[in-house]
């Protein structure tokens, strides 16, 4: 088991209700950098830890580089949120959020669409390969 996946799995609750909070000030239909902003307003409301940079090493093939990642939301450096505002979530929105939580080893990840009528049938979450087993 990832040794923060306890602790992201008592963090999802409280950052699903800061995101329906956002989407009942907010509705549906905005661009996605307003739900970013909101949700980190959000979180710090509710006293969580978030940021939505960080600079990541990328290692490949013997050579390093310092790389400044670009995600939405990073909670208590254990559960990363992706704030998405589309008609649909396709295959591809998850592939990004799981590459983003493999490069910063998060065993978490949710991937949040604002563009629904009910929240919590916008909002998919992500496991990390074996982070939970």
């Amino acid at each position: 088991m990832h040794p923060l996946f306890p602790k992201a799995s008592k963090r999802t609750e409280t950052i699903i209700g800061a995101a329906i909070e956002v989407h009942r000030d907010k509705g549906a239909g905005l661009i996605e950098s307003i739900y970013e902003w909101c949700l980190l307003r959000e979180l710090d409301l509710r006293r969580l830890t978030a940021t939505n940079q960080k600079a990541v090493r990328i290692a490949y093939k013997g050579f390093t580089k310092d790389e400044p990642l670009r995600f939405d939301v990073l909670v208590e450096d254990c559960v990363l949120a992706e704030a998405k505002s589309v008609e649909k979530i396709l295959p591809m929105h998850k592939a990004q959020l799981l590459s983003y939580m493999k490069l910063l080893n998060i065993p978490l990840g949710l991937l949040i669409n604002f563009n629904v009528s009910k929240l919590t049938d916008g909002i998919s979450w992500l496991i990390l390969p074996g982070a939970d087993s």
